[in-house]
């Protein structure tokens, strides 16, 4: 099963103007799944988790892990939660080098 199908509600740790981010974001949308992008714990409206069974938290490439425990640390000091790490996959790019020119 996908994460995707097993979530409420998803939040994603990152800079507002990250295109990975906002990707990620946009992602859970198209999913039907309400999704937001939120710089760090303050930014997190409690609101946004009523009636959400099951909260998805992910993060941007450059956010750090520290802003996402802060995020966790904040859900799990207001709710009775159960936190668990899922992995969806292992991530894998290539990316061939430029040639280089000539410069003889």
């Amino acid at each position: 099963m996908k994460a995707a199908e097993e979530i409420d509600l998803l939040l994603v740790v990152g800079s507002k103007n990250s295109s990975n981010s906002n990707r990620l974001r946009e992602t859970g949308q198209r999913q039907s799944i309400p999704s937001y992008l939120i710089d760090d714990r303050d930014d997190l409206d409690l609101s946004w988790l009523e009636g959400a069974n099951t909260i998805g938290i992910t993060a941007g490439a450059s956010a750090p892990e520290i802003l996402v425990k802060g995020v966790v640390d904040r859900i799990t000091q207001e709710f009775n939660v159960t936190v668990r790490e899922m992995e969806n996959g292992k991530e894998s790019s290539f990316f061939r080098m430029p040639e280089l020119p000539d410069f003889d």
